[in-house]
Parts: C-alpha cells; sequence; structure tokens
C-alpha cells in the first residue's frame, strides 16, 4: 500500500517518517531523490545546465548548488522552469522505487515523503495522504527556534510560501498532530500503523 506523507515547514515531518520506519514501513524520501536526480549523469543535471548555462556546473561536473540558487531564488519564472526540470525527473524515481519495494514486499507499508505533495498535485498518485500537523503559530516559532538569525518576518513569509497548513490538514486523510510531546505523537503514529496489520 502507498500512502504519501506531507506535511508544513517545521511540522516534523521527518520525526513522523523516523517513527513510521521504526514500525516497519518502507520509505522514500523526495529530498533524497530530488539530491539523486541532479548527480552527474542523473536525469536532470543535462537538462539544468543547458538551461542556466556552464556557470551552475563545479570543476568536479557537480551542480553548484549555491550557484543555481542565486540564479531561481531571485527571479520566479526562473524557479518555474528548474521546477518543470526537476518534478517530473523526481516523481519518475520516486514512482519507479516505490513500485519496485512494492513488488518485492507487497505486504509492507510504503510511504513517500513529499514535502510539496499537494502543491505539486501528486495526492491522486497515492492509496492516501497523512499530514503531519502543528497550527502556523507553531510553526513560526519552532522555525524561529531553529534557527535564532531568523525574524518573525522571515519565519512567516517561508510559511507563506507553501499551501496553508489548515488546508492540507482538511483535505488529508489521516493527520498526525504535532503540536504536543513526542509521546503524544508516538501515540498516534502507533494508532496510525495499527490500521494496517497486515502491513507492517
Amino acid at each position: 500500500m502507498k500512502i504519501g506523507l506531507t506535511g508544513g515547514i517545521a511540522c516534523g515531518k521527518s520525526t513522523v517518517a523516523s517513527m513510521l520506519v521504526a514500525r516497519g514501513a518502507v520509505l522514500v524520501d523526495a529530498d533524497q531523490v530530488a539530491r539523486e536526480v541532479v548527480l552527474p549523469g542523473g536525469p536532470a543535471l543535462d537538462s539544468i545546465v543547458s538551461r542556466f548555462g556552464q556557470a551552475v556546473l563545479n570543476e568536479d561536473g557537480t551542480l553548484n548548488r549555491a550557484e543555481l540558487g542565486s540564479i531561481v531564488f531571485a527571479d520566479k519564472e526562473k524557479l518555474k522552469e528548474l521546477e518543470s526540470i526537476l518534478h517530473p525527473a523526481i516523481r519518475e524515481r520516486m514512482q519507479g522505487r516505490l513500485n519496485q519495494y512494492e513488488a518485492e514486499d507487497p505486504a509492507r507499508l510504503h510511504i513517500a515523503d513529499i514535502p510539496l505533495l499537494y502543491e505539486t498535485g501528486q495526492a491522486s498518485l497515492y492509496s492516501g495522504i497523512l499530514v503531519v500537523y502543528v497550527p502556523r503559530e507553531v510553526q513560526v516559532e519552532r522555525l524561529m527556534k531553529r534557527d535564532p538569525e531568523m525574524t518573525l518576518e522571515q519565519a512567516e513569509s517561508r510559511v507563506r510560501l507553501q499551501m496553508d497548513i489548515e488546508e492540507k490538514r482538511q483535505r488529508a486523510d489521516w493527520v498526525i498532530d504535532n503540536s504536543g510531546s513526542l509521546e503524544n505523537t508516538e501515540r498516534q503514529v502507533d494508532a496510525f500503523v495499527h490500521q494496517f496489520p497486515q502491513h507492517i
């Protein structure tokens, strides 16, 4: 069974992902796959270079993330172009990997950890969506705690870049509220996993 896992920035999605893996789920992480597709020989690097030029490469042929970032984050249209290269490559590799894992072990829960799952229109690819939730003010608070240099304004604007967490919560098939204690989150993860006894 393939389940999409998502949430908002600073909601604790990685924490919940680790708890699910500890309980026997198989995880495919979109951030990890995103790093793979831009490696030399990967499906996205050549397209990125032909669009943004040789300046986005380091001397050893790997992607210069800082240089690419300085180009796309200053221009919304260029960011969209980069996403149009990256998202299909990431999606294809993730689906391939999930299908392979499911064929090898159909009884397990297969979790796809995708930060922008709703934003990139991938919800229909999964049997259901699990959202890790904390209220917006907690997102802002945690972001500032994680990065003491960050101002309130910066934290709020980071949170606003994504779909509102309340909307994600409403769209979800299952919700883990991660605004309380770790023990409380663990209990909710246990309750979620116990719905699929045949898969764990």
